[in-house]
């Protein structure tokens, strides 16, 4: 009965010996919780390095660089005036462009139908524009050779210079293409679509087209 007595009281100790080594709380507070420790001198230096992607940027005036040919008379898809037409004047329309690729020394347009009943017939073939043109004036003459250097080549009805639309029936599509070259191009005056295109293939920084429609 003694030794039961005794074991009761060294349980009664060391219950009482544990709740002291506790930590102490407060009635109506929270236990204690851990507080994160400061980042040392190195770990905030090795965050410090990491820098953030740079974001791409658009130079001033990159989205208005672009090469692209127009013409005051009709936007691309319109209809062609007939005055620029086998029923009307029969001269060639204005045409402008913008911002060629640098390195540019040179330009050569092709003009052509390619809804034709017997293929693609060529309207118009001119090259040798000088680098600073811009323009093609209305009623370009139809010399073989122009004093700006330029050359007319040879249409599909086997003359020099432009000849307008004039489709046997229907509407035609018809296409004018500029190209930008880095070279002036060693060929005569009247040079046919075909030969223009295997002289150029090797120069050409850039193209663009306007497309226009004549129905009759």
């Amino acid at each position: 009965m003694k030794e039961l007595f005794l074991r009761f009281t060294l349980l009664i100790l060391l219950v009482l010996l544990s709740v002291g080594c506790g930590p102490e709380i407060t009635p109506g507070t929270s236990p204690p919780v851990d507080t994160p420790r400061p980042p040392t001198e190195t770990e905030e230096a090795a965050v410090s390095t990491v820098e953030p992607e740079p974001k791409a940027e658009i130079e001033e005036g990159e989205l208005a660089m672009v090469f692209k040919l127009t013409s005051t008379v009709f936007d691309e898809g319109d209809p062609i005036p007939k005055e620029f037409t086998c029923d009307g004047e029969d001269i060639s329309p204005p045409l402008q462009w913008t911002d060629p690729p640098e390195g540019t020394v040179s330009f050569a347009l092709i003009a052509d139908d390619p809804d034709a009943p017997v293929g693609t017939w060529v309207h118009w073939v001119i090259y040798n524009l000088p680098t600073d043109a811009r323009s093609l004036p209305i009623a370009f003459p139809l010399d073989a050779d122009s004093p700006d250097g330029s050359k007319n080549g040879e249409n599909s009805w086997g003359r020099l210079g432009y000849g307008g639309p004039c489709p046997p029936g229907g509407t035609h599509r018809y296409f004018f293409k500029l190209y930008a070259l880095d070279q002036i191009l060693d060929l005569e005056a009247g040079a046919t679509k075909e030969q223009l295109l295997e002289a150029m293939e090797s120069y050409i920084l850039g193209e663009t087209e306007l497309m226009g429609t004549y129905t009759r």
